[in-house]
């Protein structure tokens, strides 16, 4: 009787001690980015759900989000760097259903070489819209006084994402012949 529950033990000790290992080696593989997430987990749900390494990750992950929970909760530091980080998102999604203004940011396709082709142009467009609004922002702020001006929370909000500037109507005179007169020209 002592000889089986002695076997019980070694094997469950073994058990967890595997597991532990296996989520250091899954763990140090996503941090170091030889290994994709989704791999792991596609490996872990084919022998199915109830792998012990594949628990161990759960519940690991439902403790580090009680964590952050509970510092978001006691830091109003931690709030406020939260809901900047969402308006930052906000913008970039209200950029994105700004360009895309005449479908409302959607993708009105199923054919997959389409939205690849919408959604590299939407990047090209939004890269173009934060380059040029950054060597504006960059011409104003060269002008001591206009520098002097901001404050702290003026340059915390800071940000090239901006288009109220733009009008998505009309016409539009391309000539790459011409340079936009953004930066002064250099003296020779």
């Amino acid at each position: 009787m002592h000889q089986l529950f002695l076997r019980h033990r070694i094997r469950t000790t073994l058990r967890h001690l595997f597991s532990k290992f296996t989520m250091i080696k899954y763990a140090t593989a996503m941090r170091l980015g030889t290994a994709e997430t989704e791999a792991i987990l596609r490996r872990f749900l084919r022998t199915g759900p109830q792998h012990p390494a594949y628990l161990a990750f759960l519940e690991l992950g439902r403790a580090v989000k009680t964590i952050f929970l509970c510092r978001y909760l006691e830091s109003e530091e931690v709030r406020r760097e939260v809901h900047e980080g969402l308006n930052i998102i906000e913008n970039w999604n209200g950029a994105n259903d700004f360009i895309c203004y005449g479908k409302h940011g959607e993708f009105a396709t199923n054919r997959l070489d389409q939205q690849e082709l919408t959604a590299l142009s939407l990047h090209l467009l939004q890269s173009c819209l934060v380059y040029v609004n950054t060597l504006l922002i960059q011409r104003v702020l060269a002008e001591p006084e206009q520098f002097q001006r901001m404050q702290k929370e003026d340059l915390r909000g800071l940000t090239p994402l901006i288009y109220s500037h733009v009008t998505p109507y009309g016409m539009f005179r391309l000539d790459l012949s011409e340079r936009i007169e953004i930066e002064e020209p250099l003296s020779a």
